[in-house]
């Protein structure tokens, strides 16, 4: 990270790209997803982390981007909804999601995707107990979550029988 003219230069990945952009120090990582490289599948719901609208993967991990500012950032991989497709095909979990109907008006999709796209990378099979845990940090106005659970269950149950991944 190189700060000049006031502005502070990030080199990070963004869904495979490598990328190299100069942004203002106080750009959060959702501004810089949305406002600077127009990926706009990441929502800003409450702006305070509490919502979990705004979550990508970075390094793999499940994390509020509207918390964390671009510059830490710096340097790592970032994974938006738009990255979890692969060769024109729809990860597992968004699969899931549509056959589920856990998609309703689609607000918070994106970041719940990611979460359980996270939680099964770690754990293939995980219990309810887990998803429900894993997806604690979402809120859902119109689903209720029996559909999101039932989602992420499917989708770990056809990437165990044999499914390619295609997030991998």
């Amino acid at each position: 990270m190189k700060e000049s003219t006031g502005l502070v230069e990030i080199r990070l990945t963004i869904n495979g790209a490598k990328r190299r952009l100069q942004v203002p120090p106080e750009t959060t990582l959702l501004e810089l997803i949305r406002d600077h490289l127009g990926l706009t599948g990441t929502k800003e719901g409450c702006g305070q982390g509490q919502c979990g609208t705004c979550t990508v993967l970075l390094e793999g991990r499940p994390v509020n981007s509207c918390l964390v500012l671009a510059a830490q950032a710096d340097g790592q991989q970032v994974t938006t909804i738009e990255g979890l497709i692969r060769k024109g095909q729809l990860d597992a979990v968004q699969s899931a999601f549509i056959d589920e109907g856990a998609v309703q008006c689609g607000f918070c999709t994106p970041g719940l995707i990611l979460t359980a796209r996270a939680l099964l990378d770690e754990n293939p099979d995980p219990s309810e107990e887990q998803i429900r845990e894993a997806i604690s940090g979402h809120l859902c106005r119109c689903t209720g979550y029996a559909a999101i659970v039932r989602a992420i269950r499917r989708a770990a149950s056809e990437t165990s029988a044999g499914k390619e991944n295609p997030s991998s």
